[in-house]
């Protein structure tokens, strides 16, 4: 799988080396914009055992297009303070990439959906409270753990119609027109 991947990122196998003991080391040359983002790939597809390792051998033409990601964006649609229940409803649709209590805004990205193309989600939304409690339905909301965003993960996860915000304290995806209107405007141009 190592192999396939690299050979996807425009990365040609240089030399091959059998140490014994079922370890081999690869030599490839590959675009630095092909490592982007990889090496979290890298470290899953080796179960941990992999040791990845670059070196700047100079400059080469282009070689093409990087294959993107085959899913869409969670986009918040609504500004305010993500909550559990908004968050809980959410994390069905996708991977997310915010927890409980994180200011938001319309547009930003809080998530990977698990299909392909972008879902507007309400990650503000509060449950509505009752005057009649039962016990079968005050069962605890119990989230996924998030996944955590490097600078490298932020820029290999982002396309072309979004981008990456970055302050001293935290590293926002968003889309690049905000407006879930616009962003259908555009969209219903390229059709």
């Amino acid at each position: 799988t190592v192999m396939e991947k690299m050979g996807a990122r425009h990365g040609q196998l240089v030399n091959m080396e059998n140490l014994g003991r079922n370890s081999h080391r690869l030599e490839f040359e590959i675009p630095t914009r092909g490592l982007l983002g990889y090496c979290s790939e890298f470290i899953t597809d080796t179960k941990g055992e992999g040791i990845i390792n670059s070196v700047f051998a100079g400059f080469t033409p282009y070689k093409g297009d990087i294959p993107t990601r085959n899913r869409g964006s969670l986009v918040a649609f609504e500004t305010g303070e993500s909550n559990t229940y908004g968050l809980y409803n959410a994390q069905e649709r996708g991977t997310l990439f915010i927890g409980p209590q994180v200011k938001v805004y319309e547009g930003m990205i809080i998530g990977e959906n698990s299909r392909p193309g972008d879902l507007d989600i309400n990650v503000c939304k509060k449950k509505h409270i009752t005057n009649l409690r039962s016990s079968t339905a005050e069962e605890a909301m119990r989230l996924i753990p998030y996944k955590e965003m490097t600078l490298e993960k932020c820029l290999e996860f982002i396309e072309d119609d979004e981008l990456l915000e970055v302050t001293p304290k935290s590293l926002r995806m968003r889309k690049s027109k905000l407006s879930r209107q616009d962003r259908q405007k555009i969209k219903g141009r390229n059709i």
